[in-house]
């Protein structure tokens, strides 16, 4: 498994969605009275929990980021997986968008609320040192249109969409028999395939999307609840967790555009 080249990966990446509005930040002065209403806290936040016998330490950054991006031909965790193989790497990402340019002014970004990273431990028995598990990256918060195109699939996902004729479909990485490792989005009609899906809109009137996440684990583990939304075993090698307040964009597999902005 090319746990450490998958791990770069990872890391750039979070780095890269992180900082990329860091750029265009400016200062500006306060009053006396904006100052007097203001209410501070740290920027970073560690924390350490322990669950089924692993310990957790997640630092996240307290943050509301603004993202227009695009990422291509992402491919994470490439090993051989005999009980099936598929792609050969857990998760096979042509696109991943966020944003379009043929919307809205609004839906031209997508809003990302305090990223995060969670690194996972288990003690020794003696109590006297621990072995590094793996770890995760997610965001606790994600509203707006993320294009997709996904050829397979290793994780948790669930997705409600609109076919046709009106009736309502959904994809669901429950109902595969392999429990979702390296699924290429295969279902008993009526449902909505991974290749059917363009994207999804993240969130709805009640607030974001909770429960985005990717990990990098030698073996599985129960991550503890994340703004209060209990997630699925997630399984050894990369594997992504995302089911919350999620629809479908499309159910015909077209991904919106979202075009460098000009000026």
């Amino acid at each position: 498994m090319r746990i450490y080249t998958t791990l770069r990966q990872l890391l750039l990446g979070a780095a890269l969605l992180c900082g990329m509005q860091a750029a265009s930040a400016q200062m500006q002065l306060m009053s006396e009275e904006e100052l007097s209403a203001v209410n501070g806290q740290g920027l970073v936040t560690l924390t350490n929990t322990s669950l089924n016998g692993y310990d957790f330490s997640k630092v996240a950054l307290d943050a509301d980021i603004t993202l227009s991006a695009n990422l291509r031909n992402m491919r994470l965790g490439e090993y051989t997986y005999s009980a099936r193989n598929g792609s050969g790497a857990d998760l096979d990402i042509g696109l991943l968008q966020f944003g379009r340019s043929d919307g809205t002014d609004a839906q031209r970004t997508v809003q990302i609320s305090n990223p995060y990273f969670e690194f996972v431990y288990k003690p020794s028995t003696d109590g006297t040192s621990r072995e590094a598990i793996g770890m995760r990256f997610g965001f606790e918060s994600i509203s707006g249109d993320i294009g997709l195109q996904i050829t397979t699939l290793s994780g948790s996902m669930k997705v409600t969409g609109t076919a046709a004729d009106g009736s309502t479909i959904v994809l669901d990485s429950r109902t595969d028999a392999l429990g979702g490792k390296r699924w290429d989005g295969s279902c008993t009609a009526p449902c909505l395939t991974l290749s059917q899906l363009g994207g999804v809109t993240a969130g709805d009137a009640s607030g974001g999307s909770r429960d985005f996440w990717v990990s990098l684990l030698k073996t599985a583990v129960q991550f503890p609840a994340t703004s209060g939304v209990s997630s699925d075993t997630a399984q050894a090698g990369v594997w992504l967790n995302w089911r919350d307040k999620l629809a479908a964009l499309s159910t015909n597999g077209v991904t919106p555009p979202n075009l460098p902005k000009t000026r």
